[in-house]
């Protein structure tokens, strides 16, 4: 019995993609939205007492224009929750925007394996700077550390590579059928 495709027909992994990123998305669109108002009500206090010069440079960077950095986070919270509603009703626009904006997200988060690392680093050094331990809590301290880092590039791998399948995914054929 020959085997056939329907134009348009509705696979299980666009549907299930598009119904986790609702989710996702309309959690990180609350979110930065709390997160907003509370660094609206809290900015000048915050401004005074944290100064952006002191801290490495990339976190620097991010605090001194931290506002920016909030509204950019919640715009593309709410671009990836219409994107995946869109992705759900099978619009062709919508796949195109959660493929783009899926690629922005995974360099996002090679970028942020920097800053993962360099806040790391920062809260290292300033935690061995102000206490006293004795040389063999240091190398605990270290391993622990070095663990903590290698699970944060593991986990930011992960995803990266999960998003570049998702890409890979969408833009197969089969899956265009659907959006034509």
């Amino acid at each position: 019995m020959p085997q056939t495709f329907n134009v348009g027909s509705r696979s299980l992994f666009v549907s299930v993609t598009a119904w986790i990123f609702i989710v996702l998305g309309a959690a990180a669109s609350v979110s930065t939205l709390i997160q907003n108002a509370a660094m609206a009500s809290l900015l000048p206090g915050f401004q005074v007492s944290l100064d952006a010069s002191t801290l490495p440079m990339l976190t620097g960077l991010l605090v001194a224009h931290l506002p920016w950095v909030a509204g950019v986070g919640l715009v593309l919270s709410v671009a990836t929750f219409a994107a995946a509603v869109g992705l759900l009703l099978r619009l062709e626009w919508a796949r195109r925007v959660f493929i783009a904006l899926s690629v922005l997200a995974i360099l996002g988060n090679l970028a942020g394996l920097w800053l993962q690392q360099e806040l790391l680093q920062s809260l290292i050094d300033s935690t061995l700077a102000r206490t006293t331990l004795p040389r063999e809590a240091v190398g605990v301290f270290g391993g622990f550390a070095t663990a903590a880092r290698a699970a944060a590039v593991a986990v930011s791998l992960l995803a990266c590579m999960l998003l570049a399948w998702v890409i890979r995914r969408l833009n197969s054929q089969g899956v265009r059928q659907e959006f034509a």
